[in-house]
Formats: C-alpha cells, sequence, structure tokens
C-alpha cells in the first residue's frame, strides 16, 4: 500500500469514527455477546489483564513493571502482557529479569512479535482481546504506574460495573520530562544490574490530570465483549504492519463501534510518566 494512499485511508476512518457512516457497515458481522453468566459476581478473585507495548522504552517501562512488584494485588490476580519487538535488546532483557521474579497474584505474559506490527498498537491490542481469559482487559501504555492500592482498586469498582467501556477519569502525571532527568538515568544506571531494577516513583512529584474519555492507556473493556469485539478487528486497515510507531488514532474508532467513550471511575493510585523525546518514535 502506497503512502498515500494509507494516509488517505488513516484520515477517512478518523473521518468515519465521527460518525457520518452507520455502525452496522464494519460490525455486521460480529455475532451477540452472551451476557447471560455476568448476573453475579464469579465467587473467585477477579481477572485483569493489562496490556502494554514497549518499543526502546525499557528506562519507563521499568517503573511499570516494578510497581507490580513492590505495589502487587491482594485481591484479585493480575496478567500482565507486555508486545514487544526482539530487536529491542533493552526492553528483552528487562522482561527477561522481571519475569524470572515470583510476584503473588501476578503472572507475566510478554509477547515477541516482528516490529513493524508492533508499532500498530492496534494490532497487539486486539490479539490480545481476542486471546483473553480475564474478566476485564485494560489497554495501557508503558508509562502507565500502577501504585499502592490501584489494582485492587480497580479490582472493587470493575466489579460494580455493569458499563462495557470504563476509564479512571483522575491520575497523576509528570511535568514533560527530558531525557537526562533523573528518573530516567536511574532506571539507565540500574539496567545492569539485574537484582536492582526495582524503582518507584514519588506520588507528590505529580500533578493531578482529568480525563474526559476512554482514550490511550486508559481504556479498560469487559472481557466477554473484547473476545467478541476485539480492538478494531473489523478494520482491516488499523491491522497492518506500519513502517514507523503511529499515534493511536485507532482509539476514536474503537469506542465508535462499541458505541461508548466509556464511562469514567474513580480508581486512585494511577500515574503516567510524561516525556518530551519519545525513543519509540525511532524505527
Amino acid at each position: 500500500m502506497g503512502g498515500m494512499k494509507k494516509r488517505v485511508l488513516e484520515i477517512f476512518y478518523r473521518i468515519v469514527a465521527c460518525g457520518v457512516l452507520p455502525r452496522r457497515l464494519f460490525i455486521a458481522d460480529l455475532p451477540n455477546i452472551d451476557r447471560s453468566q455476568e448476573a453475579s459476581v464469579p465467587d473467585r478473585p477477579l481477572r485483569l489483564e493489562i496490556v502494554s507495548h514497549c518499543w526502546r522504552y525499557s528506562p519507563v517501562l521499568t517503573y511499570q513493571l516494578s510497581s507490580l512488584v513492590l505495589h502487587p494485588p491482594r485481591e484479585i490476580d493480575v496478567q500482565m502482557t507486555v508486545f514487544y519487538s526482539p530487536e529491542d535488546t533493552d526492553t528483552e532483557k528487562l522482561l527477561k529479569a522481571f519475569g524470572d521474579r515470583d510476584v503473588p497474584h501476578v503472572t507475566w505474559n510478554w509477547q515477541p512479535i516482528e516490529k513493524h506490527e508492533l508499532f500498530r498498537r492496534c494490532i497487539g491490542r486486539n490479539r490480545a482481546a481476542l486471546a483473553t481469559g480475564a474478566d476485564w482487559i485494560w489497554f495501557a501504555d508503558c508509562d502507565v504506574v500502577f501504585h499502592e492500592g490501584s489494582l485492587d482498586s480497580a479490582g472493587r469498582v470493575l466489579k460494580e460495573q455493569t458499563a462495557d467501556l470504563v476509564f479512571p477519569q483522575h491520575h497523576g502525571v509528570t511535568p514533560m520530562l527530558k531525557p537526562d532527568d533523573p528518573i530516567f538515568e536511574t532506571a539507565r544506571e540500574r539496567s545492569s544490574d539485574d537484582t536492582a531494577l526495582l524503582l518507584d516513583i514519588r506520588p507528590e512529584t505529580f500533578e493531578p490530570e482529568f480525563r474526559a474519555k476512554a482514550v490511550g492507556a486508559f481504556q479498560i473493556l469487559r472481557g466477554p465483549v473484547a473476545r467478541v469485539m476485539g480492538y478494531c478487528r473489523s478494520v482491516d486497515f488499523y491491522q497492518q504492519p506500519v513502517p514507523r510507531w503511529q499515534k493511536t488514532y485507532e482509539d476514536r474508532m474503537f469506542r465508535w463501534l462499541l458505541g461508548t467513550h466509556g464511562t469514567p471511575v474513580e480508581i486512585p493510585g494511577i500515574y503516567r510518566i510524561r516525556h518530551i523525546v519519545k525513543g519509540r518514535k525511532t524505527g
């Protein structure tokens, strides 16, 4: 597919997601979702799958994975899924180190894929959604940190939810950090020592941020819906490999196919590390 055609299709689908065409043109082939067994809360810990992608962002991913070790869930079971390319040797080394850690209620799930598939997050998200065995699946990014009590709070909130798509309305963010910020330097300096990979954030240094819809790293989808809908699986354009890292314009298409912007919920202890220079933008 030529560059101009890709650009035209990108614009076309962004316009479509504004609602100018009937949704049935894209989701008519999807079966109905069976909700007959969802009336009661299952007599077991809630299962949550978190899905991240990482390309040359291992210093940031260190904080995310550390947060699950330092602040593990006690009331729910979490599967941490990370899509990555073996060409990114720093990330592969980091995942190996964390994969050797035994954390109660946490299962590591590393998914190596070809880098041009990695660059379109929709591809990995769709594969994870269709394959998930979780009650809920959280489409995150590797710069999101789950601090003390956040995962158990998420479990309690999700058990009470009737909506299919929810998102944390409030979370903390850093200022836009430069590459030489101590938060990155510390991760790079300690990455050579597998026993010293655990790094924690200082929540008091983060600023509050408000979200009005499920977007980016803040999309939490009900598991039975994920197994049927996937993540834009009915839009072939968003399931094609790309030569460089893409912005997640398909977020809008995803919400449009679901017919909702998501329901806001309060999940304390969620933080995001922001950065000026994005290593993931280098192909």
